[in-house]
């Protein structure tokens, strides 16, 4: 699986990289079908603290799988999106095996 991350309006991270890289790859290791994973880390504009975004979208075959949430803390918003995605890859998973 290949990995791409967009650091938007912000600078650049190797330890939050790094980060996401291990845990799609971990995923990749889980399900197989996935095929290439694009990152997009930016900074909102929300006035509560929660503008840390975070949006993942996943290419596996049948429709893109995305996944986007904001927090106060980019790894908090890495890990939502993560566990979202997980979600909806078992859920594909289930769909492939009754068919």
């Amino acid at each position: 699986m290949t990995v791409h991350i967009q650091y938007l309006h912000m600078q650049t991270s190797e330890s939050l990289s790094e980060i996401i890289t291990l845990n799609l790859e971990k995923l990749a290791n889980k399900y197989p079908f996935i095929i290439r994973g694009d990152v997009s880390i930016k900074l909102g504009n929300a006035h509560d603290g929660n503008d840390k975004i975070c949006e993942i979208e996943l290419s596996a075959p049948g429709p893109r799988i995305f996944a986007k949430s904001n927090t106060d803390n980019f790894e908090k918003s890495a890990t939502e999106t993560i566990n979202d995605l997980e979600r909806q890859l078992r859920k594909r998973k289930e769909k492939f095996e009754n068919h």
